[in-house]
């Protein structure tokens, strides 16, 4: 009862800013139109004709971009980790340890309202740019990898917490961690097949990459989706994910709980 009134109220709080969502969203999706008139060009280009790469054709590559992005509005957690080692170096993570609140179970609450009211807000623009960019999807996928792609999204949503989290509560042992986020921003978006797709990568880099849990930000359910991963792949891909998920709130967890007994409540 507790959490699911630390989740009302911060719905209350992210609806007050309903307009900045809506806005922000139609933002999101300018780069898409860059995406659109790059690969147009690269195709256009080709010697041999406008040959599929790596086995994604021109449509699929506009169809996975807008799917990445449907993926990263699941998984991003804008501000968390640094927000989470702020609390840490201010002192204002003082108040988790003096009430009866546990941090992570609160701060997801706290997310999940953001991305509840996220959704609810761009869900309009998102069906608008679907409706008109509809012709680069060849259809619907079955109900089975339908099934697949919504399970690999929430894992994301999941995966992408705890992984933030855990980088957050480095906070516990180095002050300033800012620099160490930006890498991880940096890595982030080329290794989670944001850029392009993973399959794209020369000789074993895809194996690499895939290896690593990054892919499930953005690449994984894009290619699910587009039915890229099917048969035992899919199934792997979905019990990996749902690893590297339990892994990382084990991280989480452990970090925690270790950093509070070293934590010396400076700050404010």
């Amino acid at each position: 009862m507790l959490y699911f009134t630390v989740l009302r109220i911060s719905i209350v709080e992210r609806l007050a800013y309903r307009v900045d969502f809506a806005m922000g969203t139609l933002m999101r999706f300018l780069p898409i139109v860059t995406q659109v008139f790059l690969w147009d060009a690269i195709f256009r280009g080709m010697t041999s004709g406008p040959s599929p790469i790596a086995g994604y054709n021109y449509h699929d590559l506009i169809a996975y971009y807008l799917l990445t992005m449907v993926s990263r509005a699941f998984s991003s957690m804008p501000g968390l980790a640094s927000s989470i080692a702020r609390d840490i170096r201010d002192g204002t993570i003082k108040k988790y340890l003096l009430q009866p609140v546990d941090m992570l179970s609160f701060v997801l609450m706290s997310r999940l309202a953001h991305k509840l009211v996220y959704y609810a807000v761009a869900a309009g623009p998102f069906a608008l740019v679907f409706w008109i960019c509809r012709g680069y999807f060849s259809g619907w996928p079955d109900l089975w990898t339908m099934l697949a792609f919504i399970a690999s999204l929430l894992m994301a949503f999941l995966l992408g917490f705890f992984l933030e989290a855990t980088l957050g509560m480095i906070g516990f042992w180095f002050l300033e961690v800012s620099s160490l986020l930006f890498v991880y921003m940096l890595v982030s978006f080329f290794f989670s097949g944001q850029m392009f797709p993973l399959d794209m990568m020369p000789s074993y880099w895809p194996t690499v990459m895939k290896i690593i849990p990054l892919q499930y930000m953005a690449y994984f359910p894009a290619a699910v989706f587009l039915q890229k991963v099917t048969g035992a792949d899919l199934a792997w891909g979905l019990a990996a994910e749902a690893f590297w998920v339990m892994f990382f709130y084990l991280s989480a967890r452990t970090m925690f709980h270790y950093g509070v007994r070293r934590y010396s409540a400076y700050g404010g």
